[in-house]
């Protein structure tokens, strides 16, 4: 049901898909689960003020879990560690050549559209 909230076309259709969602979920009797969905929808509609070639990348995590599975793939290897240092270690070389690869300097989101999107909306002063 959450996936479907998601797969809308628009902020406006994910709204009225998470309103019937919601209304589910309360037939079901799981008003703990409504409200937490009804208290975090509109945090998780935000990718819809961003351009619309950057919804999948926005609402997706793939760039990260493709990281931790590499991760749980090294330290699969390993087995056991003598201490928490040296998994920290290989954590970290692993992070470093990764970030150094060309997977790791692949864009994956065009930010001129953003900058664009930022020129075109009127510039708010901080209120401080």
């Amino acid at each position: 049901m959450l996936k479907a909230i998601h797969a809308q076309e628009n902020a406006a259709a994910a709204r009225q898909k998470a309103q019937a969602v919601i209304a589910r979920i309360r037939e079901m009797k799981l008003t703990r689960a409504a409200e937490v969905i009804e208290s975090g929808i509109e945090e998780t509609l935000r990718y819809h003020h961003f351009p619309a070639e950057h919804h999948i990348h926005l609402r997706t995590n793939n760039p990260l879990e493709r990281i931790m599975r590499e991760i749980r793939r090294r330290n699969r290897v390993a087995g056991c560690f003598p201490d928490g240092n040296s998994a920290l270690m290989l954590v970290c070389a692993r992070l470093r050549h990764s970030s150094f690869t060309k997977w790791g300097t692949r864009r994956r989101m065009d930010m001129s559209r953003l900058r664009e999107a930022d020129l075109a909306q009127p510039q708010e002063q901080a209120p401080f």
